[in-house]
């Protein structure tokens, strides 16, 4: 019998798991890419509801404004920029192959173009590694090294907002808003808490959790949760032929 699990209703497209886009200051990219050198003055920070870090609104010399995470101890008025030949300070955006080795980097691309994929979040950083002719490897957040392509481009320095996990949330209510301002799913319901429709873990008066063993492989659509079995266990092994001597 399927169950109507809350987890597997995500991602439908429905308005209870949407974000609220229309409410966001927009998005933030990188730049596209430029033969020249751009340089640009920042002219506000601004809060995003969609973004863990405030953002800074750049307008390029050229005439086009961007969106972008702001760096740490950057202010209205200062000056950025982006391109191959950008200097090494902090918020100017460049090519992984053109920065040394040790630097703090943020906003880094995953191929070359892309606008920014890792390393986005409030306070986080990653940091160069070392160098070759055909790639660059990264350290990001999560302390995991990445290969990259030398062209690959990254901002300098720190992203702000690093201490917004240090303040206690303190009461419900200020995690419900929190929670709203990204359409997020809170409060959790662990499985054993729910009824029997809505969860395989779920049973009648007590929150007791005998079901929550390893699943079947033969479970049925909306019982495959908690702990999965493995697709097969064991080493493998070639197939060996044994010559028996008459």
């Amino acid at each position: 019998m399927g169950k109507n699990l809350v987890q597997q209703a995500r991602g439908k497209g429905g308005p209870r798991y949407k974000a609220p886009s229309f409410r966001y200051a927009g998005e933030s990219k990188i730049p596209p890419v430029r033969k020249e050198t751009l340089s640009g003055a920042i002219l506000d920070i601004i809060h995003c509801s969609g973004h863990s870090a405030p953002l800074l609104k750049i307008k390029y010399d050229n005439g086009e404004s961007t969106l972008l995470v702001a760096p740490e101890g950057m202010r209205v008025g200062d000056r950025v920029m982006f391109g191959t030949e950008a200097p090494i300070e902090n918020g100017n955006i460049t090519e992984l192959s053109k920065i040394p080795e040790g630097t703090l980097i943020f906003h880094i691309e995953s191929t070359p173009g892309d606008g920014g994929k890792f390393a986005r979040s409030g306070g986080s950083f990653a940091r160069i590694l070392s160098r070759t002719k055909d790639k660059v490897i990264i350290e990001l957040p999560s302390k995991k090294q990445k290969a990259l392509h030398p062209t690959c481009r990254a901002v300098i320095g720190t992203i702000a907002g690093g201490g917004r996990l240090e303040q206690p949330i303190l009461k419900a209510g200020r995690m419900f808003f929190k929670m709203r301002a990204k359409n997020k799913l809170w409060p959790k319901t662990s499985g054993g808490a729910q009824n029997a429709v809505d969860h395989p873990f779920g049973n009648k008066r007590t929150s007791r959790k005998s079901k929550a063993r390893p699943v079947p492989h033969n479970a049925p659509p909306g019982r495959k949760t908690g702990m999965l079995r493995p697709r097969r266990t064991g080493r493998k092994r070639g197939s060996s032929i044994i010559i028996k001597k008459v």
